[in-house]
């Protein structure tokens, strides 16, 4: 007899399809009931030994919980970093959970890994990378992250055999995503902090920072950022990038949120990303595909399944094949063995709809930023902090601090007009818009910022 946690409930299933398709169907609302934990159902005694009825279960999470989540694929999600994945990523993701596909290795998933390879490789040329560069879909920027900085120290102690391992560093910018200074503390190595120029991270201010520091040596790789997430900067990637390469550094750029921007008329302002011994880009941002999900590639994917590969007896199988193919683990790549085929539902949005509507989706958004800076600085009582840059829009409320910033946020929120949070810039409390969702009106930016005014 079939244990019942494995039996198939044909009116269930069509009750899940009933509710993924009435997500699907309609444009993804805020879905926010109170800030307030008091305003939560109680989950007292819903785990049980005998279990509950799962009709009732789903009802009780429509009812009771989906209603405290805030939607991050809204168009009216105009806070921290969107996520905007199109409608067969979101339906083949389903096809994925469906599956029972172990994402890990070749030896188990070929199809999947060859698939998802096609992706990497796809981004990989777009980014300017060398023929054969590629890696692995992993969680997110801060995984992608931490594994190419592991790679990249290893690969610095190897280099530089005289300099103690504890005394190795990476150069980056005081602007760098918060997850780059977790890597590092991971990984015990210490951050060569450079101030950028105006928040960009140059050539010139890294030599400049070398050139004063009592240990130069020391510094094994340089991190740049293209579109940071606060502001959207995009770091002087050529010259960073051509300075690691004249002096042998391990270049990382996080592009986790603004790499996307390689598909826009932006794109130069990344050319630099070639240079890359490293690079991430989040799919599950500018690129429309659901959570959770990082492109991590390598110049020399090689390199990286030397220092990250797992090894364990009941591992060897996977390795060593004649196909050249054969040792092209997904888990050789990053920190992580077993994984979901994360990167099939970006490769299968990408075949369907096409390049074209990639660069269209992903260019709507950094027009729109453009003409709602046109309209803050048309606007009496508001003002640019700084331009837009890509698609994130930094602005101020003439004569307004932080209560009013956070009031305004809430406001917009409880009445479901738009989730907007302010950020801290240079110490001062600030609006923020990122756009990324490309069915984001201008209507709705006008209803924004006309609130202000209330």
């Amino acid at each position: 007899m079939r244990h019942p946690m494995f039996s198939y409930d044909e009116a269930f299933t069509d009750s899940i399809f009933e509710y993924c398709r009435d997500r699907l169907e309609h444009d993804a609302p805020l879905d926010f009931g109170s800030h307030s934990p008091v305003a939560l159902p109680d989950l007292t005694g819903l785990i049980s030994a005998e279990g509950r009825d799962p009709e009732e279960t789903l009802e009780f999470f429509r009812d009771h919980l989906a209603s405290h989540v805030i939607s991050i694929d809204s168009p009216r999600f105009l806070a921290f970093i969107p996520n905007a994945p199109t409608k067969n990523s979101l339906l083949f993701d389903m096809v994925v959970a469906c599956s029972g596909l172990n994402g890990t290795s070749w030896l188990e998933s070929a199809g999947a890994v060859v698939a998802e390879n096609q992706a990497l490789e796809f981004l990989a040329e777009r980014a300017g990378m060398p023929q054969g560069s590629g890696g692995a879909f992993v969680s997110g920027g801060s995984s992608g992250n931490l594994s190419a900085l592991t790679v990249g120290r290893d690969v610095g102690r190897a280099r530089r055999p005289e300099v103690a391992p504890h005394e190795l560093r990476f150069a980056i910018s005081a602007d760098a995503h918060s997850s780059i200074g977790k890597a590092l503390h991971v990984l015990g190595i210490d951050p060569l902090l450079v101030e950028p120029d105006d928040h960009r991270f140059t050539r010139v201010n890294l030599e400049k920072a070398l050139a004063a520091d009592p240990r130069p040596e020391t510094v094994i790789g340089i991190v740049a950022t293209s579109g940071t997430t606060n502001a959207g900067i995009v770091d002087d990637l050529e010259g960073l990038g051509s300075f690691a390469r004249e002096h042998d550094l391990w270049f990382h750029v996080d592009g986790a949120y603004g790499g996307a921007a390689l598909f826009s008329s932006q794109r130069e302002l990344l050319s630099g990303i070639r240079h890359a011994d490293s690079f991430i880009v989040d799919p599950h941002k500018w690129l429309f595909g659901p959570l959770d999900c990082c492109a991590l590639i390598y110049r020399d994917p090689f390199t990286a399944r030397r220092y990250l590969a797992q090894q364990a007896g009941y591992l060897d199988v996977l390795h060593g094949g004649d196909d050249d193919h054969y040792d092209w683990n997904p888990s050789d790549y990053a920190i992580h063995l077993s994984r979901r085929a994360r990167g099939l539902p970006f490769w299968f949005s990408l075949v369907t709809y096409g390049v074209a509507a990639y660069e269209s989706a992903t260019q709507a958004s950094i027009d729109l930023a453009q003409r709602t800076a046109e309209r803050i600085t048309a606007t009496p009582g508001l003002e640019l902090v700084r331009p837009a840059s890509l698609s994130v829009v930094l602005f101020r409320r003439t004569g307004w601090g932080e209560s009013q910033y956070l009031a305004w946020s809430e406001t917009l929120l409880r009445e479901q007009v738009a989730f907007v949070t302010p950020t801290r810039w240079e110490d001062e409390m600030v609006a923020r818009i990122a756009f990324l969702h490309p069915d984001t009106s201008d209507e709705l930016v006008d209803q924004i910022l006309d609130s202000m005014f209330d």
